[in-house]
């Protein structure tokens, strides 16, 4: 998670992303710092694919396509929806947030959720297939992914954050494959946007 100055605003997301260079002379566009830049639309599935592997053994991931109604489905169908979570996350980052990637390879993915920004408006739900999960998610796994996690994340940032809420960046996903572990990929994509929200602080 990263916190922005209160004069860094929603509207300021844009010139981050999009600007060349900063007041300290570094670029200021992911697409021109070697082994860190946007994720495009056309890239999400290959994004997606990084975050099901980072994730494969998580405890929440499992959640949602481990439940008692799922019993029998198969563990390739389990992996299926896995990945299309993962996708619908990635696509969501890319339409409203700030989706990274590090490496030639999508090594490391990084989604980050702007000051004041949501994924969760109706158009947002349908383009990335946020929406489309209520019908592809088991009923026990619906109700654990739209009714229990996304209330509790947004509940924790609240109370975490308190009245920085709505000025602050917040990291939502970051993982790395594992067969790229420990080579500083997460680092690259935590400390590229901390560092640029940081300068354009200064500026304003």
């Amino acid at each position: 998670m990263a916190k922005s100055s209160r004069a860094v605003t929603i509207q300021s997301m844009p010139k981050m992303a999009e600007s060349s260079s900063s007041s300290s002379g570094r670029s200021s566009n992911p697409s021109q710092e070697p082994g860190v830049r946007i994720i495009p639309t056309k890239e999400h599935r290959a994004a997606a694919d990084c975050l099901a592997e980072a994730f494969r053994e998580d405890d929440v991931a499992k959640y949602f396509v481990r439940t008692p109604d799922t019993m029998t489905w198969s563990d390739s169908k389990k992996w299926d929806m896995h990945t299309k979570i993962m996708s619908s996350l990635v696509l969501a980052h890319c339409y409203k947030g700030l989706a990274l990637t590090a490496g030639l390879h999508h090594e490391a993915v990084a989604l980050w959720m702007p000051p004041g920004k949501t994924m969760e408006d109706r158009l947002t739900m349908f383009r990335s297939g946020l929406l489309l999960l209520n019908w592809k998610l088991s009923k026990e796994g619906n109700h654990r992914f739209t009714k229990e996690f996304l209330p509790l994340l947004h509940r924790t940032k609240s109370e975490v954050l308190g009245d920085l809420d709505n000025n602050s960046w917040y990291l939502v996903y970051i993982g790395t494959k594992p067969a790229a572990r420990g080579k500083g990929y997460a680092k690259m994509l935590i400390e590229h946007v901390t560092r640029q929200v940081s300068d354009l602080a200064l500026e304003l």
